[in-house]
């Protein structure tokens, strides 16, 4: 999953990161209980490993281009 997130800069990348992924999965296992029965075993949605990038002067539409065309899993 590809993310471009604009953030105050006082703001831990790993806080943040934290945030997202817990927040989403309990929405995620909200509006979709079977996932709840797939994954009970693990007892999570996400992994615990992430990687964060900066693209400073970057245009946001390169960037923006640069997440649409990666792979979508099958």
């Amino acid at each position: 999953m590809h993310l471009l997130v604009h953030y105050p800069p006082k703001v831990a990348v790993a806080r943040l990161v934290n945030s997202l992924k817990g927040v989403s999965s309990r929405r995620l296992r909200q509006e979709f209980p079977d996932l709840v029965r797939h994954y009970y075993r693990a007892n999570k949605l996400w992994s615990g490993s992430y990687f964060a990038g900066s693209v400073g002067g970057a245009p946001l539409s390169a960037v923006k281009q640069y997440i649409e065309q990666q792979n979508r899993p099958v």
